[in-house]
């Protein structure tokens, strides 16, 4: 990682760029971040995602400490200045430090805001066109998932049950209903069908996901979005993940069981993907 952080206001260069140990981002996982796919230098649906970050400020109750234009000004000039064309920028903001530790918000907030960029690559060609693995884990996460908050522990050793089975993604499951991954949306077709869950306080209202959805509106393929149960998961034609840096992707085993009737990627995700291409590849032309 060899581009500038972005520091409180300040740019510095990575090795300068320093956070108190009393920061409650640090202690408490007291903060929210975004993740924004930037390519050719465009940052890909910016808005959007700082309409998520202010919801997820709003959530945990942390005044936005910059306007909307001076986000979208910090993001651009990151998106230029860094090495890569192609590039993933994270956004975090804090609670910031506290004198002493107490889990009680501080009376004076002075909140911690980190922007980083870091090159972005696209999914080897292989998974796209074989597919992955993933295996199902209960869903032990708390009851606020639709808040992006980087207290991610619970979705990090859920995550590293895929790792450890040797697969790509843990798809997550509670009370019998899918919610989504540790780290993306699902999706599921069954008979030409696509099935979304519900947004709602389970599951984080992913930027992926709603492109996903009016590219489904837009070609006309059949979609519900409404609650999805563990067994039409288990029972799905077609399985796919998609994210913001990993796009769309198709699940082709899933607890060690094939996906569908054998177990390849489907047409319907072929046609996806093709319409997530051209859909990115527009947003960037008129971008430029």
């Amino acid at each position: 990682m060899t581009a500038r952080i972005f520091l409180n206001g300040r740019w510095l260069d990575a090795g300068e760029a320093r956070v108190p140990v009393m920061d409650r981002g640090f202690l408490f996982g007291d903060g929210v971040y975004e993740v924004i796919p930037v390519y050719s230098r465009q940052a890909f649906r910016l808005e959007q995602h700082l309409a998520r970050l202010q919801k997820s400020l709003d959530g945990i109750q942390l005044d936005n400490p910059y306007r909307l234009d001076e986000w979208i000004a910090f993001v651009t000039q990151l998106a230029r200045e860094a090495e890569w064309e192609d590039q993933s920028i994270y956004i975090q903001v804090t609670r910031g430090p506290m004198a002493v530790r107490n889990h009680a918000f501080p009376q004076v907030v002075t909140p911690t805001v980190v922007l980083l960029a870091e090159p972005m690559t696209p999914p080897p060609a292989s998974q796209r066109g074989q597919g992955i693995a993933a295996v199902s884990a209960a869903d032990i996460r708390w009851l606020r998932c639709d808040l992006k908050t980087t207290s991610l522990l619970a979705n990090c050793l859920l995550r590293q049950v895929a790792v450890a089975a040797g697969c790509v993604e843990t798809v997550l499951f509670r009370d019998g209903f899918l919610t989504e991954g540790s780290a993306s949306s699902i999706f599921v077709v069954k008979d030409g069908v696509l099935l979304a869950p519900i947004k709602n306080h389970l599951m984080l209202p992913g930027i992926t996901y709603d492109v996903v959805l009016e590219l489904a509106a837009q070609h006309g393929l059949p979609h519900e979005v409404r609650d999805v149960t563990e067994a039409e998961t288990r029972a799905a034609d077609e399985l796919w993940m998609c994210s913001s840096t990993k796009e769309v992707l198709p699940i082709v085993t899933l607890d060690g069981r094939r996906v569908g009737c054998d177990g390849a990627p489907g047409p319907v995700f072929a046609r996806m993907y093709d319409w997530y291409q051209e859909f990115k590849a527009t947003v960037m032309r008129a971008a430029a």
